[in-house]
């Protein structure tokens, strides 16, 4: 009679270590002493008591690694770039994902290095940030040649950040506010009328070239009436008005 309660306790141990249950977007690895058997998706799952055993549980929710990188581009300036790359195990592909690879991290990290100082040191620091897009593209296809063979996809890889040393971002600030500053001055200057140096005097409009015309064959033969009128033709700082002036007492002091 002692041996009846002791069965009856074995049974139902052994009915509930037959059953376990694999969470959504999760996968399971059973071993049957020690060899890998099967592979079980989400849900309720049977496996045989004190023979089959759950080896390991894989995710297969999409991840990101946040890898930090610092290099040296092509102008000897040091900078730290963070890349985010994006990666899940795909349900095909769970052996070789849990049994292939030790550490997924470890391994896709390496490849990062690998791949951020091969390429930003053929980039000048302002060629860095315009193809930061390339550089990712170019981390993405090294990543998946890579990590195919091991189960893993990858979805996407991102560079995030580019972070240059703190004395190059003081000198890049002094350009930039040196580079506004330069064109604040000459849009001041422009809406002030004067002329920057050096730079040619604005084309005369059509009614200034047709009253000069006008006014230069009114006086062929008096050398100081053409000396007068070329010297309209000569860009001025004198309002249109005050020219206009000039020009009407000047006419008049001729004798035609």
């Amino acid at each position: 009679m002692t041996i009846f309660p002791i069965l009856i306790f074995l049974i139902v141990l052994g009915v509930l270590a037959s059953f376990f249950v694999v969470k959504q977007q999760s996968a399971a690895l059973i071993e049957r002493f020690g060899k890998f058997q099967s592979t079980r998706q989400a849900g309720l799952q049977m496996k045989i008591p004190f023979v089959d055993r759950v080896a390991g549980r894989v995710s297969l929710k999409v991840q990101q690694l946040d890898v930090l990188v610092e290099t040296k581009t092509k102008d000897d300036v040091f900078v730290r770039l963070k890349v985010s790359v994006q990666y899940q195990i795909s349900k095909a592909t769970v052996y070789d994902a849990f049994y292939r690879l030790e550490n997924s991290h470890d391994q896709i990290t390496s490849y990062v290095f690998d791949t951020i100082r091969a390429e930003v040191p053929k980039m000048k620091l302002d060629d860095v940030f315009e193809r930061k897009d390339d550089v990712a593209i170019a981390i993405k296809r090294e990543l998946s040649q890579a990590m195919k063979e091991y189960g893993y996809v990858i979805i996407k890889a991102l560079v995030t950040d580019i972070d240059p040393a703190q004395e190059v971002k003081i000198a890049m600030n002094r350009i930039n506010a040196s580079e506004r500053e330069k064109v604040a001055a000459q849009a001041s200057a422009s809406a002030h009328g004067i002329r920057p140096r050096g730079e040619p005097a604005p084309p005369a409009s059509a009614s200034q070239v047709m009253l000069r015309l006008v006014s230069y064959t009114a006086c062929p033969s008096n050398r100081d009436c053409k000396s007068a009128v070329v010297q309209t033709l000569k860009p001025r700082k004198t309002p249109p008005l005050r020219t206009l002036k000039k020009f009407i007492f000047m006419m008049s002091s001729f004798s035609f």
